[in-house]
């Protein structure tokens, strides 16, 4: 029997919590039967600041296998990941959105793609029910990047996949990386695949996407593209590059010393000084490499992100509890 987690990034979602949690809970308790055991629902309270939090531990009291996780502040949803990750337990882990546009009926066809033999499952929102100023830039993202990467996924953004645990022995989340796991996962010789979704409109609260993610994310994607592609062999991205400028540099150099040859002055020639400084900085671009070379050698393990944290709650049972509150009267007396 396969055991399952599933982590829910949450912000400012309060009316949400409730409802998500009794869909899931229906759909291991009908569906998946006896094939899949649900170890724990992780809720990442990601320093909302409606009552997200106390809808959470209204459920935690209710049902044993959620547990919550509140944040200092807000870090974002690749950090708010990576702590529900780090506290999850099940051998599979499912990753999805808090605001019911989601819709929990997926995960058995997640788990039956992952038994085709993929690590990492990816959701595609092929029909979405979102405003076309979300959609649209979504649309071009996610054609660039598969188009950059060579990963053919059709929805980076989809907050819907699963995973196998071993994934996250290789695979860092920081910044925010987090929809460009399916990417990193590829680089390192992992199975990715991709299913279509079922996609709700939303019934509560706003929508977190805005430009400004946009432009993130295409700034990530030039992170990602770094790492994938050279972060073993750092020397060949600034080598390379410091090779092509400072060619043409030397090129401008030719050219100029021919000219130089025919008679011409070029001392006071703008296109010297450019030359030049191509050359010096093509020698810069070679150092660099060189550098980063020696780095990579080095432990790249960042600190722990559990500074975070704030407060962890899980379900205490009633007997348990009534034998807390008992000794913490006694200790008052």
């Amino acid at each position: 029997m396969k055991s399952v987690s599933i982590v829910i990034p949450v912000k400012e979602e309060r009316e949400t919590i409730v409802p998500l949690v009794q869909a899931i809970d229906s759909v291991f308790q009908s569906t998946l039967g006896g094939s899949a055991h649900l170890n724990e629902v992780i809720f990442v309270d990601d320093g909302s600041r409606d009552q997200t939090w106390a809808a959470i531990e209204k459920v935690i009291e209710e049902y044993p296998f959620v547990l919550g996780v509140r944040l200092r502040r807000n870090f974002g949803k690749a950090i708010a990941l990576q702590e529900g990750i780090q506290l999850s337990t099940g051998e599979i882990v499912i990753t999805m959105d808090g605001d019911l546009q989601d819709d929990p009926n997926e995960i058995p066809r997640f788990l039956d793609a992952l038994e085709e033999g993929f690590d990492l499952v990816s959701g595609w929102k092929i029909v979405r029910h979102d405003p076309l100023g979300k959609t649209l830039p979504s649309k071009i993202f996610n054609k660039v990047t598969a188009l950059v990467t060579g990963v053919k996924i059709h929805d980076f953004n989809c907050g819907f996949k699963a995973y196998r645990r071993n994934i996250f022995d290789s695979v860092r989340i920081y910044g925010e990386l987090h929809r460009f796991i399916p990417t990193i996962a590829h680089s390192m010789g992992f199975r990715v695949g991709e299913i279509t979704v079922n996609h709700h409109p939303r019934r509560f609260g706003q929508s977190k996407y805005g430009l400004n993610r946009l432009l993130k994310g295409f700034l990530d994607l030039l992170t990602v593209v770094t790492i994938t592609k050279y972060s073993y062999r750092p020397g060949h991205l600034f080598g390379g590059l410091g090779v092509a400028v400072g060619a043409m540099g030397g090129l401008m150099l030719l050219y100029l010393t021919a000219v130089w040859f025919h008679g011409q002055a070029i001392g006071g020639r703008p296109l010297l000084i450019i030359s030049a400084l191509l050359l010096i900085v093509g020698v810069q671009f070679v150092l660099f490499g060189m550098i980063a070379e020696l780095l990579v050698s080095l432990n790249r393990d960042g600190p722990s992100n559990s500074a975070v944290i704030v407060e962890i709650r899980r379900h205490v049972l009633p007997a348990v509890r009534k034998k807390r509150k008992q000794s913490a009267t006694d200790k008052s007396n």
